[in-house]
């Protein structure tokens, strides 16, 4: 499951975000750069106040690529006996020496490397590699120049996932950010980063150098499953975890669905069993309806919606993943991501070829899951005292 990760200044914010559910407390003053660090002294009194209940993390702050100079600082907050220490790793000819450097740290305290997706195409293809040599315990990607948009300006939504996919099988804690925001959150849950951070989506006017406010906090918490520890809690909110998105509680069971779609979506693929059409894309238009079960009767933010970025997400991913032979595939290959999310019971998908003839050619399918099949998995899971997966 995907942990939040809280960005705070001091004891005040971390008091809120605690009270509002953040599974990782992380301290980083937003005045002072993407990775401002706070006083030594704020932490250690954020530290007494949590006693444990919750990881601490913090930032070193955006330090130059000096080896020496990056050992120091990290050894300070090490000195703290905090859970996680985040290091700013930016593009230069000193990261892999800074990197090194920090091994023997590494072997003792849980290192996170942060990277920078405004910067992502300057770094080293086997950085994953390095890094888990080194024994960093994590890896985060987030955005250097906050001026420049989030994340997602930056990546699309595949090329994260491979990020996060990449990370993870070196065995690494995968983490993601860069000024993410409410509607960002469902996209990039579907690849399962280990926690995601968040500091100006928690603050008043999504300003980040703002208070943190207990309102837009709840609402992001609200938008993530949080991890259940082992056995079940004494009592159990199912209209929250309805709403994000498990199974409808049971006096809502009744509510039906609504449809979301996408029409008209026009990308190059490489498609076809045709030697001729080896080696180059052609276009293809897809239609997408999804039936999506309601979980209320007032939708009013993004816990009661499916939103159709993760339609169009996900016919992005499969399409690059190369060359499909036949039509028939990719639209197997669409509903089925699509039916990953537990609140979709049925999905229409038309893939059309449009450059074979003189009009369109493709398949058209519907494929549905078994809603009580799948509620009940859940229930069991949930009472069987496992976490949600």
């Amino acid at each position: 499951m995907t942990k939040m990760l809280a960005s705070v200044q001091n004891r005040e914010e971390a008091e809120i975000v605690f009270q509002n559910g953040a599974d990782i407390i992380d301290m980083k003053n937003p005045a002072n750069g993407a990775l401002g660090a706070v006083d030594l002294a704020k932490t250690l009194e954020v530290k007494d106040f949590i006693s444990g209940r919750r990881p601490i993390s913090a930032a070193c702050g955006d330090l130059p690529m000096h080896p020496e100079m990056i050992l120091q600082k990290v050894e300070e907050f090490a000195a703290a006996g905090l859970d996680y220490i985040k290091i700013g790793l930016f593009p230069s000819a000193q990261l892999e020496a800074c990197v090194n450097a920090l091994q023997p740290l590494a072997s003792h305290n849980k290192l996170i490397a942060v990277v920078f997706a405004d910067n992502w195409n300057n770094y080293d293809e086997d950085l994953f590699e390095k890094l888990a040599i080194c024994r960093f315990h994590g890896l985060m990607i987030d955005t250097a120049d906050k001026s420049r948009g989030r994340l997602l300006n930056h990546l699309s939504p595949d090329q994260i996932g491979k990020f996060i996919k990449n990370g993870q099988s070196k065995g690494l804690m995968i983490g993601v950010a860069g000024s993410l925001e409410a509607p960002d959150i469902s996209r990039l849950l579907t690849y399962d980063p280990d926690f995601m951070g968040f500091r100006g989506a928690l603050c008043v006017d999504l300003d980040r150098r703002a208070s943190i406010d207990a309102t837009a906090t709840a609402k992001i918490r609200g938008l993530i499953p949080e991890v259940l520890e082992e056995g079940i809690p004494a009592s159990v909110d199912y209209k929250l975890l309805a709403a994000r998105g498990y199974f409808p509680e049971p006096e809502e069971a009744g509510l039906g669905a609504d449809k979301i779609f996408v029409r008209d979506f026009v990308l190059p693929v490489h498609i076809g069993a045709y030697s001729f059409e080896h080696g180059k894309t052609q276009k293809v238009r897809f239609d997408v309806t999804a039936e999506v079960l309601r979980v209320t009767r007032n939708p009013e933010d993004m816990r009661h919606v499916v939103s159709y970025d993760l339609i169009m997400d996900g016919i992005r991913a499969i399409v690059a993943e190369g060359h499909v032979e036949l039509a028939e595939t990719l639209a197997e290959q669409v509903a089925a991501f699509v039916l990953k999310n537990p609140r979709v019971i049925r999905v229409f998908v038309r893939a059309e070829k449009l450059e074979i003839g003189p009009g369109g050619v493709g398949v058209e399918i519907e494929r549905t899951r078994d809603v009580k099949s799948s509620a009940k998995l859940r229930f069991t899971q949930v009472h069987g005292g496992r976490k949600f997966s």
